[in-house]
């Protein structure tokens, strides 16, 4: 698999229009350049990858001049990020793209990309971490066949920029027709998808309150023999690989274990907040593959995703009662799980059905393995720039990404939410 990835990554693009950076507002395809690259798509597989150098803006071949690209005719993609080829090699400025509309032909506006994402990622000193590259988050666009992409070195001192940088336009494929094929029947969903309902708080602590009077009955009630039982809350509908479609030809076979599961990370995908719940399944395929083709991972990182509806998705193979080792926390993704919220959560606040599904989530999961979610755990550190390699450290056993690495994932918004999760959680496990 790292061959095809290997040959995959590096296929010839040569229809760069790279100067001018910046077409006119309401720019639109007059004067079409040649065809488009070709897209990197393996027979039988849905979805495919464009892989397209960045080269300097200007006359200058510093290392630290400014890099792009404008594209404005490209096979339709959705999803874009920016590669490089050294995962070791930290992109110390910022990257913004804009994108065309496919059918409206409108340019977006300046949209930010994520550029600190080696802190997701497999541990160091693995064999994941050693064939991967270096690589910004990936920000969902929407359907698109033109776009436009800046790199500017830190303002004030100019670091060189990482070498073999390229920018990534993924194709998710034909959405399925139903792409929630649960592995359990759960209650209808509610038809409204807000971005931040009313007074999550009150829904989530209801809710947690809820689960605990049923799951909890009075202590006369309760026989002896039953006492001591484990604490494990209902198994939440989760959406299969299968159910969205996951290529598995795409992954590297097999899988990687660890012995247990005794922390949960939560993240956001920061790959935005402009996709539809009937879209989530899209944007998952689109970060498989991002994360697999385009930076050398052997799989998806998470372990699960949730989307804005609370939908709650496998992620990374390997089964979903198993300890499977994900690429999500550096340093510790050995005995944890990672759950990434679609969307970026930093300015926006996440939704109470997100939270409400973390909650679920974890409550079972945890309870596979004898967790509390209002618990404190140890984890031992495989180095990541926060926590050097052996250290032992602290964390609730629900945890943000930002506990263990320097970053602000998973946005403030959302980690203000896990306090409210954590509760919830213990709820639904009926603990008191």
């Amino acid at each position: 698999m790292r061959g095809y990835l290997a040959t995959s990554i590096g296929v010839a693009v040569s229809t760069a229009l790279v100067l001018p950076l910046s077409p006119p507002a309401g720019a639109t395809a007059a004067a079409l350049p040649p065809p488009p690259p070709p897209a990197v798509k393996a027979s039988g597989l849905p979805g495919s990858t464009q892989s397209l150098p960045l080269t300097p803006t200007t006359r200058s071949l510093a290392p630290s001049a400014e890099r792009g690209t404008l594209h404005r005719q490209v096979r339709p993609f959705s999803m874009a990020g920016v590669v490089w080829d050294d995962a070791r090699a930290e992109l110390h400025g910022a990257v913004q793209l804009r994108t065309r509309a496919i059918g409206t032909g409108v340019w977006s506006r300046w949209q930010d990309v994520e550029t600190h994402n080696h802190e997701h990622g497999a541990d160091l000193g693995t064999a994941e971490n050693a064939g991967a590259r270096g690589s910004t988050a990936p920000l969902w666009v929407g359907a698109s066949d033109g776009v436009e992409v800046r790199v500017r070195p830190e303002a004030g001192r100019p670091a060189a920029l990482p070498a073999g940088m390229r920018l990534e336009l993924v194709d998710p494929g034909e959405a399925p027709e139903e792409a929630d094929e649960p592995d359990e029947p759960e209650e209808p969903e509610e038809a409204e998808e807000p971005d931040e309902p009313e007074e999550p708080e009150h829904e989530i602590a209801a809710a947690a309150a809820a689960a605990r009077r049923a799951a909890v009955p009075a202590p006369d009630a309760l026989p002896a023999r039953q006492a001591a039982k484990p604490y494990i809350g209902p198994r939440p509908k989760i959406v299969s690989r299968k159910g969205w479609k996951a290529s598995e030809s795409l992954r590297e076979r097999g899988f990687v274990y660890s012995s247990t599961v005794k922390a949960a990370f939560v993240h956001h995908s920061a790959t935005g907040n402009g996709y539809t719940c009937k879209q989530s399944a899209s944007v998952l395929r689109s970060i498989y593959r991002y994360h697999v083709v385009s930076s050398g991972w052997r799989d998806i990182g998470y372990n699960f995703a949730v989307d804005k509806c609370g939908k709650i998705y496998e992620g990374r193979a390997g089964g979903v009662t198993r300890a499977v080792r994900g690429a999500h926390t550096l340093g510790f993704n050995t005995n944890s799980m990672g759950i990434a919220v679609l969307g970026s959560f930093s300015r926006t606040g996440p939704p109470a059905a997100a939270v409400t599904a973390v909650a679920r989530l974890t409550a079972w999961k945890l309870g596979l393995f004898k967790g509390n979610p209002k618990g404190k755990v140890t984890l031992t550190s495989g180095g990541s720039g926060k926590y050097a390699k052996g250290r032992k450290v602290r964390f609730n056993v629900i945890s943000g990404h930002r506990d263990g690495f320097y970053t602000d994932c998973p946005g403030a918004r959302l980690y203000s939410k896990l306090g409210l999760a954590r509760k919830a959680s213990a709820g639904y496990q009926g603990r008191a």
